[in-house]
């Protein structure tokens, strides 16, 4: 095997598929979260309701996270992903059908169903640490991420080519797009060969108990690690738009800076899994947090427009580190077949964190204000820190014994 590949040539082949196929539905997200708080407010009659839309997304897709897992377990991922994309494109059609009948009701049904689109994305990085060799499952995670770029790009043009495609109608040319894309994932998708796990496909059990792996020094460190990173990132990335507005800045800053910070997330995974397996998932993982932290900081120092961008580009490497970081220790901690239910308990974790951050920080930005906002993830930061210190001794000493 080449060791500037993360895979045989078969595996080389379904990690091709899966960036390609990470493309096209992480472009999904960026234009729920631009279009969801419009369309509700052109929609609803409560104003009040109108960022709804997006929290029902994020809900759907913490939600979805355990049936993805056990579904990739019982049908195989392929089959799950499949039914994902079928999912994703029907329920982008069902939404931009609502915007044409004016209804609130099934624009929100629509867009909570699109989170079982997303869940099955999310877990494509998984799908490549799975088909990898051990010491590549870094680097497969961290070219996943990758797609994240191309969707990054993908998803804002879409919503600027297609916004206003219907004039009569505006918003539902870009989920009809949005349709489009996940239909064209389904042929990418049916082409990955992804073999059951041995330990799974010639066994009746379920590997240890779910508590029992949990008591493994190394996996509720990695979850608190993976919470934290994404819970803080969509915390802080939903209320810097809003800060900055309310600083006189114009939306289409706030946006500039949002684009920054999504190249930022994405932008370092050329090189993260190379520095996983050079310095440990664990030191990196640390390194993002404290990066994360550093951007409380730096936006802390003021409110010029240096501090707004500076921070956000700070908190997308820093969520890119520790996140590709956290993910590569989860997948030290589970035995083939064990790794559904775990991944699924991980992830439940992670973007249930991220639907209650998408329901509060609009809250409690107006509640207690931006600096607090930034102050108070300081101590959140170091708990994690010091679990992390506290793994990497305890693992010497299991070493050393």
């Amino acid at each position: 095997m080449n060791a500037h590949t993360p895979a045989s040539p078969p595996q080389n082949r379904n990690l091709n598929l899966l960036v390609a196929a990470q493309a096209l539905g992480a472009a999904t997200p960026p234009i729920i979260i631009s279009l969801g708080g419009l369309v509700g407010q052109m929609l609803s009659s409560n104003p009040s309701l109108a960022t709804l839309p997006v929290s029902l997304y994020q809900l759907g897709l913490a939600l979805s996270t355990i049936p993805t897992a056990f579904a990739a377990k019982r049908w195989g991922r392929r089959n799950t992903y499949l039914m994902g994309g079928l999912v994703g494109a029907l329920s982008a059609l069902l939404a931009a059908w609502a915007i044409f009948e004016n209804s609130f009701v099934y624009f929100c049904l629509g867009v909570t169903l699109a989170g079982f689109y997303a869940a099955c994305v999310q877990s494509y990085r998984f799908a490549a640490a799975d088909t990898a060799t051990p010491e590549h499952r870094a680097r497969a995670i961290s070219l996943i991420m990758v797609g994240g770029l191309i969707a990054a790009v993908l998803g804002p043009q879409v919503v600027i080519w297609t916004r206003e495609a219907l004039p009569a109608t505006p918003f539902a040319g870009s989920f009809i797009s949005m349709a489009v894309l996940a239909f064209l994932a389904l042929p990418l998708i049916a082409k990955l060969r992804i073999p059951r796990a041995a330990a799974a496909a010639h066994t009746h059990t379920s590997g240890r108990p779910l508590l029992q792996i949990a008591r493994t020094p190394r996996f509720p460190v990695a979850v608190l690690a993976g919470v934290v990173s994404f819970g803080l990132m969509s915390f802080i990335m939903t209320a810097a738009p809003m800060a900055m507005v309310g600083c006189g800045y114009s939306v289409g800053t706030a946006a500039l800076g949002i684009q920054w910070h999504v190249l930022a997330m994405f932008g370092p995974s050329f090189f993260t899994g190379k520095l996983i397996e050079r310095f440990g998932n664990n030191a990196l993982t640390a390194f993002g947090l404290i990066l994360i932290a550093a951007s409380g900081m730096l936006a802390l120092g003021g409110l010029a427009l240096t501090h707004f961008w500076g921070s956000l580009i700070l908190l997308g490497v820093g969520w890119n580190f520790s996140f590709i970081g956290a993910t590569s220790m989860v997948t030290d901690c589970y035995q083939p077949s064990e790794r559904a239910k775990v991944q699924a308990v991980n992830d439940f974790l992670v973007f249930g964190t991220v639907a209650a951050a998408s329901f509060f920080s609009g809250h409690l930005l107006n509640t207690a204000g931006w600096e607090a906002i930034n102050m108070y993830m300081m101590p959140i930061v170091a708990v994690v820190l010091m679990a992390q210190l506290w793994l990497a001794r305890t693992e010497r000493r299991q070493a050393t014994s």
